[in-house]
């Protein structure tokens, strides 16, 4: 009986010991290779992505679209209205006011953000080094009986309110299958400055040869969240560019102001 409780308390050493082995740059690396290769993901030029988010009892349409140019927006259809959030073109941001249903700039602080994180297509960890983003192991850790690897990704600063603040979050992944699949985040302006945002991500399917979660619910860590499911995901979609620029007003609204 010695002998057993000896061998199985060698056995979860070797087992702790070969997660403590793995390196940031390793996980990474078996992140890209588990779901399609890093050659694959470099080949992409496009994802669209339909989807429905679920919140107070009714399930919305969103159409997300990212292009590898930097060009992405989120289209949310309600009720009859096609509402554009988050559209970039590469120098405009703006997004469809919710009670006027007019397009509204954003303001150049939050454009210059939206330029940084349009690098981060296809993936944030993809050519992480060129872009002069850095990734640490911060250990594993338990995620209700999942044993997750820790991974701290930092990149380009943020500025906000005048001020350059560090831009970064908690990536954690499956030790088993190598894909994240939950994601902190401090929130840096608004409301909820302060608070950590959280993403899970579950589910994860082929298209194409690459895998990506088809559910994710995002929100506040220990709070309120909205659950996202996949309706389908086209890789390298054809997309009239035009779609991203801010449409400029009609001579007749001109003339009234």
């Amino acid at each position: 009986m010695k002998t057993i409780k000896l061998f199985l308390i060698a056995l979860s050493l070797f087992a702790f010991t070969g997660i403590q082995a793995q390196t940031a740059e390793e996980i990474v690396a078996n992140y890209f290779e588990n779901t399609g290769g890093l050659d694959n993901w470099g080949k992409l030029e496009g994802i669209k992505m339909s989807s429905k988010v679920s919140q107070g009892g009714m399930e919305i349409p969103l159409e997300i679209i990212q292009l590898k140019n930097g060009n992405q927006m989120t289209v949310i259809n309600f009720q009859g209205l096609e509402i554009k959030q988050g559209v970039f073109d590469g120098e405009v941001l703006w997004s469809t006011n919710f009670q006027t249903q007019k397009a509204e700039k954003s303001d150049k602080e939050s454009t210059d953000n939206m330029k940084i994180q349009s690098q981060d297509f296809p993936d944030a960890f993809y050519n992480y080094k060129e872009k002069g983003y850095t990734i640490e192991l911060l250990g594993t850790e338990d995620l209700e009986g999942t044993e997750t690897f820790k991974i701290k990704l930092t990149k380009t600063p943020m500025v906000v309110e005048g001020e350059e603040v560090e831009n970064s979050s908690i990536y954690y992944f499956d030790s088993e299958n190598f894909v994240p699949i939950v994601i902190h985040t401090e929130v840096r302006m608004g409301a909820g400055k302060g608070m950590i945002s959280e993403t899970k991500l579950s589910d994860y399917q082929e298209v194409d040869g690459l895998y990506f979660p088809f559910s994710m619910t995002q929100g506040i860590k220990d709070g309120m969240s909205q659950p996202i499911t996949m309706d389908e995901i086209v890789l390298n979609p054809t997309v009239d560019l035009n779609v991203f620029k801010f449409p400029e007003e009609t001579s007749s609204e001109v003339e009234k102001n």
